[in-house]
């Protein structure tokens, strides 16, 4: 299995990508909004989610909505109320809007713990809770698969599995028959899939597509530390893979995006700039994709990409 730093070593001798910019956001009062879902119709506009905080503050975030006007520039929605989330993600699930993300509760100005919680409605207006995740768990994300099945990518994460695997990080996959049997048990319950990180690396999921012939799609994150003089440093690069979910087998896995692709921005902390937090994709009908990712926990960015399914959907056809 090739380390992420291998990857991104094949990565930066063939990558190509084009068009990069930061998103622009109003309304927000000097805040950063970064880690934001990809952008998504609901009622004919065209809207993002992001997590909206101070630049000096920690976990405490909220994510609102923006609508991306004819200037550009992505407005923050004054008629719907901030989620108590962070880092959201949202996806269409027979037929309905399904917005996801980190809840963190605080004790003293510390991180206590945190969880996914999940909403669901007709479109991004009507949105009600329905469901928590497990404890201590990040990044869950769903994918609608044939015959209104669902399958959910769990990310679990903790000293206990570093001991026994090696990453800080794993994920799972499950298969689920409605979104009423998602919650904490099922979420849980979801089989680990190998092969996705090496020694001291960790990761998630961040969004999935049906590929068709039992692949899945996964446009993810993967990350790794180094040190040097100038102390401890995280890189988040941007990843994709494909997932056969009747084999178990994964099948490809490899770098679609590094910080240095995107354009120059603050962080938050110096051990952040390297730091490329992917939210997704959106195919163009160029064939090509925008791939969106927050950057150094201050900014969101988009680079164009070749579409790294383009194999997998023309054999699916």
């Amino acid at each position: 299995m090739k380390t992420i730093q291998q990857l991104r070593q094949i990565y930066e001798q063939i990558k190509v990508p084009k068009d990069a910019a930061l998103l622009e956001f109003e309304g927000v009062e000097g805040k950063d909004v970064y880690n934001c879902s990809i952008p998504f119709e609901s009622g004919g506009k065209t809207y993002i989610l992001g997590r909206v905080e101070k630049r000096n503050e920690w976990a405490s975030s909220v994510s609102k909505l923006f609508e991306k006007k004819d200037d550009g520039k992505w407005h923050k929605v004054n008629e719907f109320d901030p989620l108590p989330i962070e880092d959201p993600f949202c996806v269409q699930i027979n037929g309905e809007i399904v917005v996801g993300g980190t809840h963190v509760l605080k004790e003293r100005g510390l991180v206590k713990t945190y969880y996914g919680y999940f909403y669901r409605g007709k479109d991004i207006f009507s949105l009600r809770y329905f469901t928590t995740g497990p404890e201590y768990m990040k990044d869950i994300r769903l994918v609608q698969l044939p015959e209104g099945r669902i399958g959910v990518f769990s990310r679990p994460r903790s000293d206990e599995i570093k001991e026994k695997y090696g990453s800080e990080s794993l994920v799972g996959f499950t298969v689920l028959n409605s979104l009423d049997e998602l919650d904490s048990d099922s979420i849980n319950a979801a089989k680990y899939i190998d092969g996705l990180f090496c020694k001291d690396e960790w990761g998630g999921v961040n969004q999935a597509f049906y590929l068709g012939d039992g692949l899945v799609g996964a446009i993810g994150h993967q990350g790794y530390r180094y040190f040097n003089e100038a102390g401890e440093h995280a890189v988040y690069l941007n990843m994709a893979y494909v997932f056969n979910i009747n084999t178990r087998e994964l099948l490809e896995k490899k770098v679609i995006g590094q910080r240095s692709d995107y354009p120059e921005s603050s962080y938050k902390v110096p051990g952040l700039k390297d730091c490329a937090f992917t939210s997704g994709i959106v195919f163009r009908k160029d064939g090509r994709a925008e791939l969106y990712s927050g950057l150094g926990d201050t900014s969101e960015g988009k680079i164009v990409i070749e579409n790294p399914f383009r194999v997998e959907m023309a054999m699916a056809q």
